[in-house]
């Protein structure tokens, strides 16, 4: 199972909005689930999103997606910006769940059965390294993680780098998911 967990800074936390760029970036967590959980023609059954929504009206929100109990979604914007609305509302969707679960909380969580990767152009570069089995993947909005933040996830986990080149966060989980691809072929071909 490999996981992906955005802090959204900005993110609101209630559905008085009306588009997602006006939302506190929403926008950028809607990227990030669609790179996270979609392939071409199908869904990734072995991935969990998660976001800490860090804005108002009454941060902090987790969002949690299931991929393997997500169903009825397409990839649009459209689409997101429904169900993101109907989320944010109190109503459910097939594999979405919020809780009032902070970043500290929920990291702290995790730790105990993930390798915590926190991405940052300063990181050891994930090329020179392989990743473990069960990650969990941290990264900031547009703005970054706050040092705060990020102070608190290194003290579980280690620093990773895509290279000094700042990507967008969507665009980190796309090749995060690839590396991870082709390490799981590589390793299930020296198994056979």
């Amino acid at each position: 199972m490999r996981e992906f967990l955005l802090y959204s800074r900005l993110g609101k936390t209630d559905n008085h909005w009306t588009n997602l760029h006006d939302a506190g970036r929403l926008d950028i967590v809607y990227e990030c689930i669609v790179t996270s959980l979609f392939l071409s023609h199908g869904l990734r059954r072995d991935v969990n999103f998660n976001a800490i929504l860090s804005g108002s009206p009454s941060p902090p929100l987790h969002l949690r997606i299931d991929g393997a109990e997500l169903y009825d979604v397409r990839t649009d914007i459209d689409t997101w910006q429904v169900i993101l609305k109907k989320m944010l509302s109190g109503k459910t969707h097939p594999g979405i769940t919020t809780t009032k679960t902070s970043f500290e909380a929920l990291l702290k969580a995790k730790a105990e059965t993930a390798n915590i990767y926190v991405l940052e152009e300063g990181g050891k570069n994930v090329a020179d390294i392989e990743l473990d089995q069960n990650p969990l993947f941290v990264l900031g909005d547009h703005v970054g993680l706050p040092k705060k933040v990020e102070s608190f996830a290194l003290r579980f986990g280690e620093k990773i780098s895509l290279g000094k080149q700042p990507y967008l966060a969507a665009s980190c989980i796309t090749v995060l998911n690839y590396l991870l691809d082709c390490q799981e072929k590589k390793q299930h071909a020296q198994t056979q």
